[in-house]
């Protein structure tokens, strides 16, 4: 009903529906230094770089935060349901305000909320908080998740990640078991697959599970899948089960669909067909040698061993590739992918897009410069960025995101090696070892507060979806972008000063690897942040960290 738009200088532009967050005129002049907007169905909530918030649109869907106003300072994460939000603060506690049936009152849950949340997701309706010390706090709607009384004493300790739908959630523990609750058609109710998910054994348990945007697919360590939730969104895999039962090295999906990746070089796809469920048009071309997949919101792209790329799903978003086939039949490299499009390099250098122009599809402005001569190209949501050989950098895709480089232009036009990609940002390493970042600040794209630190010596750089990592050749790291995302890596800086020979990023955590063969970790810790639980293997030996 509304857009908010974040610009370069930390300003905020509003249009749409008036009564739900078009107009921000009330609250203008508080609408500067603005790193990250959230949004409710009627409300917009910005965290400003002090720490404050600001909040505006329909009082009933969070719009008016007066009543925990004093509260609101510190703040490093704000979370929506459809009306409500939550807010954690650098000290770990969490603020709420709006509707308090979608979990704007977590008067209840107070006192589990004062301290140690480390992160907080939603559903339509409801919160659920993971604390640093593996246990789950759950607010709001019962139906939507609120209530996890029923499974209150498997959530107490041990949760190293938490994925929700529109109506449920998904927990998975650190010996590899799954806890579900919330509401049953959207994943809250796996009692049909329970046997499956409650190995309780890492070796023999769930390994990784991927959300679609009403269902849950989880891999476990014998190769097999299993899915639950709404079944027109994945979660009834019961037409292709016979060949998810073995062999699926990994997941993929879109906002309905799954797409698994088989160790003979098959794809299986299941789920709305809109989204890239139904791959039977090119079922043939999926039989063997694939190896990549890459996805959209609504689509899938799939590599092949002999350079050949197979799309399909919604055709808007990347699914009919078309309009380019004869310049995916042979040669492609990689293929990777924002929101609603993707960018595939050739082995003579060349880029080809397709897909949606407001993600990133559109490159005809900068189509000369990528005939050839192109080695790497890193996508975030909504922006690409490409290195050539020469060592320039050419962008294009979603100003906001990280298309806009010319702040750092100057900076791009030779040297650089290697670029990096959060969600809406990008970090480019550069011969002389110095790092360009630009983009969101709140992703990343805005590294002055470390600058002198990025200046000279970086040899790697990685990311997460809100952050990056800097290794410098002295061994010690420096990291920025989003505390929570692994920003933030104090607690653990006394062991990053020296001694790191590799960085590994999650969606949200980090993992260095030290000259000793040693493990540091920090970010969300149900994204591996926290290695406590494994923490005595890991003091020595380790060589490698995927």
């Amino acid at each position: 009903m509304a857009f908010a738009a974040i610009k370069s200088n930390g300003s905020v532009v509003t249009w749409g529906d008036a009564n739900h967050g078009g107009n921000s005129s009330a609250v203008a002049p508080l609408l500067t230094g603005v790193i990250q907007v959230c949004a409710t169905a009627g409300v917009f909530a910005a965290i400003k770089a002090s720490g404050s918030v600001v909040t505006w649109g329909d009082v009933d869907y969070g719009g008016d935060s007066s009543a925990v106003a004093p509260l609101l300072t510190g703040v490093v994460q704000i979370c929506g349901t459809a009306a409500a939000f939550a807010a954690i603060t650098a000290n770990g506690s969490v603020v709420t305000w709006g509707d308090a049936s979608h979990g704007g009152d977590s008067s209840a849950v107070a006192p589990l909320l004062m301290q140690g949340v480390i992160q907080v997701c939603g559903t339509s309706a409801a919160f659920a908080a993971i604390k640093a010390n593996g246990s789950v706090v759950t607010w709001g709607f019962s139906d939507r998740g609120g209530n996890s009384s029923a499974v209150a004493p498997l959530l107490k300790e041990g949760v190293v990640q938490v994925c929700g739908s529109t109506g449920a959630f998904a927990a998975i523990k650190a010996n590899g078991s799954v806890v579900t609750w919330g509401y049953a058609t959207s994943g809250g109710d796996s009692s049909a697959v329970a046997p499956l998910l409650t190995e309780g054994v890492v070796q023999e348990g769930v390994v990784q599970v991927c959300g679609s945007a009403n269902a849950f697919a989880a891999v476990k360590a014998n190769g097999s899948v299993v899915t639950w939730g709404n079944s027109d969104r994945g979660g009834n895999s019961s037409a292709v089960a016979p060949l998810l039962k073995e062999g699926v090295v990994q997941v993929c999906g879109t906002d309905g669909a799954f797409a698994a990746i088989k160790a003979n070089g098959s794809v299986v796809s299941w789920g709305d067909a809109d989204r890239g469920g139904d791959s039977s048009a090119v079922a043939s071309l999926l039989a063997e040698g694939v190896v990549q997949v890459c996805g959209t919101a609504v689509a899938f792209a799939a590599v092949k061993a002999n350079g050949s790329v197979v799309t399909w799903g919604d055709a808007a978003c990347g699914g009919n590739s078309s309009a380019i086939a004869p310049l995916l039949t042979e040669g492609v490299v990689q293929v990777c992918g924002t929101d609603g499009a993707f960018a595939a390099i050739k082995a003579n250098g060349s880029v080809v897009t397709w897909g949606n122009v407001a993600y990133g599809c559109d490159s005809s402005a900068v189509a000369p410069l990528l005939t050839e001569g192109v080695i790497q190209v890193c996508g975030n949501a909504s922006a690409f960025a490409a290195v050539k050989a020469n060592g320039s950098v050419v962008t294009w895709g979603d100003e906001h995101h990280g298309r806009n480089s010319s702040a750092d232009a100057s900076l791009l036009t030779e040297g650089v090696i290697q670029v990096c990609g959060t969600a809406g940002a990008f970090a480019a390493i550069k011969a002389n070892g110095s790092v360009v970042t630009w983009g969101h600040p709140i992703s990343g794209g805005n590294s002055a507060a470390v600058a002198p630190l990025l200046t000279e010596g970086v040899i790697q750089v990685c990311g997460t979806a809100g952050a990056f990592a800097a290794v410098k050749a002295n061994g010690s790291v420096v990291t920025l972008g989003d505390p929570p995302h692994g920003g933030n890596s104090s607690a653990v800086a006394p062991l990053l000063t020296e001694g790191v020979v590799q960085v590994c990023g999650s969606s949200g955590a980090f993992s260095a690897i030290k000259e000793n063969g040693s493990v540091v970790t920090w970010g969300y810790t149900n994204r591996g942040g926290n290695s406590s639980a494994v923490a005595p293997l890991l003091t020595e030996g380790v060589v490698q960290i995927c």
